[in-house]
This record gives C-alpha cells, sequence and structure tokens, in this order.
C-alpha cells in the first residue's frame, strides 16, 4: 500500500505532517492505494516513531478500523 504525499494538500486531521530531507509533506491518507512494488522509486528515508504513529491513526480513521 502507498499514500501519496503533497506539500500543497489542505491540514486535516487524516493527513498527518512527516519531515524528510528536502522538508515537510503531508501524507494523504484518504489517497492509499496498491502500487506493484517494481513501480516504485527508491526510499527517502524512514518515519520516526511518531510520524508513524500519525499515519497509523490516519489510516485507522479513513478505513473506519
Amino acid at each position: 500500500m502507498v499514500a501519496p504525499t503533497s506539500t500543497r494538500a489542505r491540514a486535516a486531521s487524516f493527513r498527518p505532517t512527516i519531515s524528510f530531507e528536502q522538508g515537510e509533506t503531508g501524507v494523504l491518507a484518504e489517497q492509499t492505494t496498491v502500487v506493484d512494488a517494481q513501480r516504485l522509486g527508491a526510499s527517502v528515508g524512514r518515519l520516526e516513531a511518531g510520524e508513524l504513529a500519525a499515519v497509523d491513526a490516519a489510516l485507522a480513521l479513513v478505513l473506519r478500523l
């Protein structure tokens, strides 16, 4: 599963902000989809524990888990 990111999307409870080398971006949890792993590019890093928890909470909200 892949959730796209955006630096321009409006802030929302289901769009946590994450940091990476180039700055901050919002995770668009409501647009999560499935992508073949061969289509993915290089990794840009890993999420901190707090960021991962925020993404988990956003996915739980969007997917009604």
